[in-house]
């Protein structure tokens, strides 16, 4: 603060503006784990900028916040703490930009509740379950299939981007929806998730599903597969802070 008010002659609101920038961000990277400046990543600050999302500040807020960020970390380098600014790559929103959408616990609730034992609905809340539970692409969750799941030990083997394998937990409540829907089909290999004609269902498919879900729970805005996982994201940050957990969720 003294190096702005001294050597940039900074207005006062604009200091103070500042400063609560560079504490918000001191106590974020704080639950975070993060104990020294060197420390701190790109994806510290991705996470930050989701956090800020989610709790429906302003692109203009988010904006002027990494400026902040950006121009204190700046001066770190100039003062040869850092080698490095890592604010310096992240891409501001535009100050038109509308923020995403997201769903609450209750929504997904009401999207999770079965309404009938029928195989399409066991299986669609069987989707809907491992997108939420897992953070799951959509064409991640499309290439599933029944020997990728490990019951025994919780876990999925899911092919990623790139092909890489990887093996993220499976809940409690995506494990009994998947069973539910394994006993009331009665498929045992092959594609996991299978359509009406018995085949691996489709991106399009649940993408239609999700969004024809949501609205007849009641659910007024257009919810997509995507917000399945922004949510499950969000929820992870708000229970646990865990920047490792919520970096499987990023696109």
């Amino acid at each position: 603060m003294l190096y702005l008010r001294v050597e940039r002659h900074y207005a006062l609101n604009t200091q103070h503006a500042y400063q609560r920038d560079l504490e918000q961000l001191l106590s974020f990277i704080n639950q975070q784990g993060v104990n020294s400046w060197i420390d701190l990543t790109g994806e510290h600050l991705n996470l930050l900028v989701m956090k800020m999302r989610h709790a429906n500040s302003s692109g203009r807020t988010i904006r002027r916040h990494l400026s902040s960020i950006r121009g204190f970390l700046t001066y770190l380098v100039n003062q040869r703490y850092l080698s490095s600014n890592c604010a310096l790559g992240l891409q501001p929103p535009r100050l038109d930009q509308n923020l995403p959408k997201i769903l609450d616990y209750g929504q997904l609730t009401l999207m999770l509740n079965p309404r009938s034992k029928s195989p399409s609905e066991l299986r669609d809340v069987a989707i809907i379950e491992v997108i939420y539970s897992c953070g799951l692409r959509v064409s991640e969750l499309v290439g599933l299939d029944v020997n990728d799941m490990d019951a025994e030990q919780g876990f999925l083997s899911v092919m990623g981007k790139g092909g890489k394998m990887r093996h993220t937990p499976l809940g409690k409540s995506a494990q009994r929806a998947i069973a539910n829907y394994l006993q009331k089909t009665g498929v045992t290999q092959g594609a996991l998730f299978l359509n009406n004609r018995h085949v691996r269902i489709s991106v399009r498919a649940i993408q239609t599903m999700v969004k024809k879900r949501a609205l007849e729970v009641g659910i007024k805005i257009n919810v997509h597969p995507h917000m399945l996982r922004h949510a499950a994201a969000t929820h992870f940050l708000q229970s646990s802070h865990d920047l490792r957990s919520v970096q499987e969720f990023r696109p």
